[in-house]
């Protein structure tokens, strides 16, 4: 596994610009209170920041927000409760900019989803918030989760209809877009309030996370 995370360090690195810490990943946790973490503090990136350092990897995630338990040791992120994809693409330009992320998560689209926004209308908002990030970092990976499930039904139904628009546009985007299946590797049972996910919600989707960022799982063409 060491070897494997070296190599993906190296590849993720490649055409990039040089970090002051080459060996050092910059990862932007991108999001609403799903990766703020608001029914567990730390939300997924607790558990990830630990799957990521034992295989090897040394991560500093970024982002204008800070916010995790004591056992988080690196606790910035970009999670921001309540905002829909347009609110975080208003001010997306300039995170990235602040940030230099090297690798982008992106789990967006519930706040969209609750509310009931211009719902046909929100894959091609989250298309334009992955080129902005894309023409803003052109040498990040940005890595796009379809939505956590949710118990209302007619929420679902919603998030049904956006997950399966999120295969194709990813597609569209090129090699350094990927998507990460998160609806399938949750649960109802893994919520904490029908919307949140619970701690082994999250400790769910750091697995998953961390399964796509091995190379091993990634596509070709860094």
């Amino acid at each position: 596994m060491r070897a494997l995370t070296a190599l993906l360090a190296a590849a993720l690195l490649a055409g990039c610009g040089a970090d002051p810490d080459p060996r050092t990943i910059r990862i932007l946790p991108l999001g609403d209170s799903i990766t703020d973490g608001f029914s567990v503090p730390g939300a997924y990136r607790t558990e990830l920041y630990r799957r990521l350092t034992a295989d090897g990897m040394r991560v500093d995630f970024v982002g204008s927000r800070r916010g995790g338990p004591r056992d988080l040791p690196d606790r910035d992120h970009e999670g921001h409760p309540g905002l829909r994809i347009d609110e975080i693409d208003a001010d997306v330009t300039k995170w990235v900019n602040a940030t230099d992320p090297r690798i982008v998560l992106i789990h967006l689209g519930t706040n969209d989803v609750v509310q009931d926004a211009r719902l046909t209308e929100a894959p091609q908002r989250l298309g334009r918030l992955i080129d902005h990030i894309a023409a803003t970092a052109p040498g990040a990976d940005i890595y796009v989760a379809s939505l956590v499930p949710l118990a209302d039904p007619v929420w679902q139904a919603r998030a049904d209809a956006f997950n399966a628009a999120l295969p194709d546009l990813v597609a569209a985007k090129g090699p350094r877009v990927h998507l990460v299946d998160m609806r399938a590797a949750l649960t109802v049972a893994d919520l904490d309030d029908g919307v949140h996910p619970s701690a082994a919600g999250y400790a769910k989707m750091a697995a998953a996370w961390a399964a796509a960022l091995r190379p091993d799982a990634t596509r070709s063409g860094r």
